[in-house]
């Protein structure tokens, strides 16, 4: 006589039953890039503007260009990030695609991820974009403190920002497969 708190052979394995954990496929990672960037070229055109704008001279600080060609210089580190930050987005998001930690499958066809996972990922994420816009607001200002207020600032906005859109992301079952 069998046990009868035994399970049967695959019972409470979601593998078993087709609900295994879902997997994000490389269209989903593309369009979560071109969301984010979006959302993030928009702040930093705007935090880039308000510190050489308004900020440094307020502070009686040289932002490195001149007023007429604040919303210029803006604009072209915005537009720079569009192309760096789409290749890091994406391969950011890949190698995250790849980890395990901090996900559990779910019954519908959505990628269950953890607050703590999509905390650290976020972490990881800011850290490396925010080198990036200090990098490219460095090399179209040519003044190191416009640089480290622009990425410093984003820094924080973005951190927020980031969150929520892989939060939304979560709720969307767009690019995954079981």
């Amino acid at each position: 006589m069998s046990n009868p708190s035994e399970k049967p052979a695959g019972a409470g394995d979601p593998a078993a039953h087709g609900h295994g954990p879902a997997v994000e496929r490389r269209r989903r990672s593309l369009a979560k890039a071109v969301t984010w960037r979006l959302v993030g070229s928009s702040d930093t055109l705007m935090l880039s503007y308000v510190v050489m704008a308004w900020l440094f001279p307020l502070l009686g600080l040289d932002a490195g260009v001149q007023q007429a060609k604040v919303l210029a210089t803006a604009s072209y580190i915005a537009l720079a990030e569009i192309v760096t930050k789409l290749l890091l987005f994406y391969l950011h998001d890949r190698a995250w695609a790849r980890v395990a930690w901090g996900t559990r499958h779910a019954a519908r066809p959505s990628r269950r991820e953890g607050a703590r996972r999509s905390a650290v990922k976020t972490a990881t994420w800011r850290i490396l974009a925010s080198l990036d816009t200090a990098l490219l607001a460095y090399l179209f200002t040519g003044t190191l403190g416009a640089a480290l207020a622009i990425g410093g600032l984003e820094f924080y906005t973005k951190l927020v920002l980031y969150f929520i859109h892989e939060r939304v992301w979560l709720r969307i079952p767009f690019g995954l497969r079981r």
